[in-house]
Order: structure tokens, then sequence, then C-alpha cells
């Protein structure tokens, strides 16, 4: 991530709905970053010193198994927050994040936001809703994954990784290699989720070309994910 130097930070408070939480005063203590497609912009066990807002672009929250393997916990578009829990506890990065596109952060330090807290309390509800969100997507991934059959998961992991949920599938997803751990993450085997994947490119709802997926019919695949999706 590179610093820039912005004017008008109220307008990007606007523009995510943001801008009752910070006073004025407050708001030249906050710092824009941005960043790039493929950044790792956080990696657990990292210490975190600020609170990060997401106000453009699309992230990728994942984790690391003992045994090195990836797996994706979710995806988040704008107005996503980063650094609530570790800001809670204390504690470093819980999960690693990606940038799945460029974008742009807001960010203030815990220090600030210690203060900020004492001073508008309704940065405190803020925080609370958003942590309580949290909690209900991972509720709600750990259902789908018991009560959905892998179709319906597949499908959901493929709206929530294309670019605005039309178009190409990034190609580092879709390698052999992803392909494997995302068979695992969602609970079939690489072959069964191969299967349908050919089943999906039969039905004209997605093509395969060039080790990257493409949707063909946002609607047929909308109407298959059954209204999930990993945000």
């Amino acid at each position: 991530m590179k610093e820039l130097q912005v004017d008008d930070i109220l307008h990007l408070l606007e523009k995510v709905e943001l801008s009752d939480l910070f006073p004025a005063h407050f708001r030249e203590r906050i710092n824009v970053y941005q960043f790039e497609k493929g950044d790792v912009l956080f990696s657990t066990g990292e210490e975190l010193h600020a609170l990060y807002f997401l106000v453009e672009g699309k992230i990728k929250i994942f984790t690391h198994t003992p045994e090195g393997k990836l797996l994706i916990n979710r995806f988040k578009r704008p107005p996503a927050l980063i650094g609530d829990v570790e800001y809670s506890k204390g504690g470093p990065v819980i999960n690693s994040v990606e940038a799945v596109t460029g974008g742009m952060f807001l960010s203030i330090s815990f220090t600030d936001l210690a203060r900020l807290e004492a001073e508008h309390p309704a940065i405190t509800r803020f925080l609370f809703d958003t942590v309580a969100h949290k909690f209900y997507t991972e509720l709600h991934a750990t259902s789908m994954h018991m009560l959905y059959p892998v179709e319906v998961r597949l499908a959901s992991y493929l709206l929530s990784i294309s670019e605005i949920r039309e178009g190409t599938m990034f190609h580092q997803e879709m390698r052999t290699s992803n392909l494997m751990e995302l068979a695992e993450w969602i609970g079939t085997s690489y072959r069964h989720l191969n299967r349908v994947l050919k089943n999906m490119a039969a039905e004209q709802i997605i093509e395969r070309e060039n080790g990257s997926i493409i949707i063909k019919d946002l609607d047929k695949l909308s109407l298959l994910a059954k209204g999930n999706i990993y945000e």
C-alpha cells in the first residue's frame, strides 16, 4: 500500500456513508492508502496499529492451515472494516488480507480511535454492529457447508470472486492448485468439483478458457447460488 495525500476526506467518507462517524476535527487524523490488485495488505501475526475502512475495491480474507494450504474465509467490498477485532482484543492480525482488485482504504490509528470513542459514542455502536455482522457471515458460511450441495456452494463462490459479480474470474484464483484447495474448502473432491464445473459449462452458465472461468449467464449462476454469497 502507498499513502495518498487527499484534500477531500469528507467526500470519501460520504461515499461509503461514514461521514457521521467522524466529527470535522477528527477528519484531519484520517489517512488514505491506495493498493493494487494482488497486494498482500495484512498478514496473520502482524501487529496492527490502525483501523482500516475499505472505500474502494475488493479484498479477500484468508488463512493458512498447519499444512500450508490456503483457506478463503470470505470476500469483502465497501464498506468493510479491517482491524476491529484486533483493536478490541489488542492482539495481532488474525487472518491475512489480499487485494482482489485495486482499491483504497481510509485509516485511523487505534490511539485516535480510542479518543474518538470517548468523545463520539456512535463509533462504538458502529464497531459493535460490524463485529456482529462478521459473526453472522461466519455462521452463514458454516451453515452453507452443512445444508447446501456442492453446486450451490460453488456458484456462491464464483459470484463472490467475480469482478462486481460479472465477467472474468481472476487467473490466479483458477489454477489447479487453487481449485484443489477450493474443493477442500467447500467440502468436496477435486474430481467432483471439476464435474460440477463441466456441467456448468455444458449449461452455458460459465466458460473455461486458458485457466480462467468466465461467467456467461449471471442470472443462471445467481439462481443456482440461491441467494447465497461468501461476503
